[in-house]
């Protein structure tokens, strides 16, 4: 037991608060191309997300967190394994089918041999849940989540399924669960010319089971259910990612107007009021956590219940999410798909009534990775060998926080990129895949957090240190650098991605 959880514990079973020393529950939950400033708790002026602002206000804020990668798999893959993506399984977006009803679902399975946090946990008597989008492995495989360490799971297996809201079915562990969506239309659609009013759009693009409803539903039962022993639950909601798709009541509680043309599709579905519709999507995710919060308190559980909030990864790039308007990742560089600042630095709320200083923030430099080994040192679990993180626990109750090893992405479409944080210094490479010898770019991320002046010249040694932790990096036979020369056996990876 770490020095640091044997004075947590003391001082809980001081204070009284220990519930007999009961271990804690942990809820994580993760929105999807969610950006650093989209929400009211980090600046946002337009979006209402007055739950989660909440819960900032109850715990603690960290202003430089970071997803595992700018895309979803390799992001959700590095949270799990507490492995960034210069050692992980899962790098890209790999998938094993393509757009039709009829194709596979998922994407490339994470290995058995990989150890997830509720694997972790499974020894030290939780029960574990997954709800929401899952993205690391099909039905029938390995990467399953009920083959990963998780006792339920209720959601999407398949990232390209979770591109529309309103799907023919989700899934409910190993079963597929039957939708009264009608049958299957293309997420992916572009209109010639406006439909004739804006019933014509929801009922062609829409349904009568919103996917994210049921899987608040299924994620409350899994707190029901559960309340009286420990639990670990990822609630992975798919907003915001596109389509943009939320039912009119919600679209409603936004002022007309925001829009003043509709959103003609293109790569993702057409909606009349696009503005309206991507902010209400989130309003309705922070409609939902309020109802996970609230259920909380229902059971009693809510002080000896650690919640973290986070996003996979940055605002959209592509058409319909209007990041310009919303200013979603403030004065950042880039967007998802990115290693800048705007594609990989993401909100991150924890809060711990009683161990987490209310209203607090943190500058702790930290990343998904870093989520394992803290929720092992709350728990006393043991920490799996190779992984890259470091708990940042003691950040977490405001105590001394040791500063984090250097932190590395890559990621392997756009032309192949590289990044680095260490301390105040960014590095970045681009178009390895065309320039194996691409230079490094540094930012001094103190006085230039927008990443705008590139001032490797001026500092050589600080380069040659970043580029040293690129260089270390552990080959992947999924590695593009090297085109994928040695593809698993018996599958099929499409060497393009999908953006998660």
């Amino acid at each position: 037991m770490s020095k640091l959880r044997l004075l947590l514990l003391t001082a809980l079973v001081l204070t009284g608060c220990a519930s007999e020393e009961r271990a804690p529950n942990i809820i994580y939950i993760l929105a999807d191309d969610l950006g650093y400033n989209e929400l009211g708790a980090y600046g946002q002026t337009i979006i209402r997300t007055p739950n989660l602002d909440r819960l900032a206000a109850d715990g603690i804020r960290f202003t430089q967190h970071y997803s595992g990668s700018p895309v979803c798999a390799p992001s959700r893959g590095t949270l799990l394994t507490g492995k960034h993506t210069g050692n992980a399984y899962v790098r890209d977006n790999f998938e094993m089918g393509g757009w039709g009803p009829d194709e596979p679902e998922g994407q490339l399975p994470l290995k058995d041999s990989e150890v997830t946090i509720a694997e972790v946990l499974k020894p030290v008597g939780y029960t574990t849940g997954f709800i929401g989008k899952w993205g690391l492995g099909g039905p029938d495989s390995e990467g399953h989540p009920n083959n990963q360490g998780f006792d339920r799971f209720y959601g999407y297996l398949c990232q390209r399924v979770a591109h529309n809201y309103y799907p023919t079915h989700l899934w409910s562990d190993s079963e597929a669960d039957s939708l009264d969506n009608g049958e299957w239309y293309a997420a992916h659609q572009t209109l010639d010319e406006p439909l004739s009013s804006e019933d014509a759009y929801y009922e062609r693009f829409g349904g009568n089971d919103y996917a994210p409803d049921l899987m608040i539903n299924a994620a409350l039962d899994f707190i029901d259910k559960n309340a009286q022993d420990p639990f670990f639950l990822v609630f992975a909601t798919p907003v915001p990612h596109l389509a943009l798709q939320v039912p009119n009541d919600s679209v409603e509680e936004y002022p007309d107007s925001m829009d003043t043309e509709p959103f003609l599709g293109g790569p993702y579905l057409p909606h009349p009021r696009p503005k309206a519709a991507y902010a209400a999507m989130i309003t309705r995710m922070d409609r939902d956590i309020g109802s996970m919060l609230a259920r909380l308190e229902e059971h009693g559980i809510d002080d000896n219940t650690i919640v973290m909030f986070s996003s996979d990864n940055g605002t959209t790039y592509v058409k319909g999410s209007y990041a310009d308007y919303f200013k979603s990742v403030g004065d950042f560089r880039g967007l998802k798909g990115s290693v800048f600042e705007g594609g990989i630095r993401v909100p991150m709320i924890a809060r711990w009534p009683g161990r987490i200083e209310a209203g607090s923030t943190t500058d702790h430099v930290s990343a998904f990775w870093d989520v394992l080994p803290t929720i092992a040192e709350i728990t006393g679990a043991k920490v799996p060998e190779g992984i890259d993180g470091q708990s940042f626990l003691p950040a977490l109750t405001g105590l001394e926080q040791e500063a984090d090893a250097p932190l590395y992405w890559e990621y392997h479409a756009f032309g192949g990129m590289q990044a680095v944080r260490m301390g105040q210094w960014k590095g970045v490479r681009l178009e390895i895949r065309r320039q194996k010898d691409s230079p490094v770019m540094l930012y001094d991320l103190e006085s230039d957090p927008t990443e705008s002046i590139d001032v490797s010249a001026d500092h050589p040694d600080v380069v040659a240190q970043i580029r040293e932790v690129m260089d270390a990096r552990s080959p992947s036979h999924l590695d593009r650098w090297n085109f994928i020369p040695d593809r698993p056996s018996g599958d099929t990876i499409l060497p393009t991605s999908s953006g998660g």
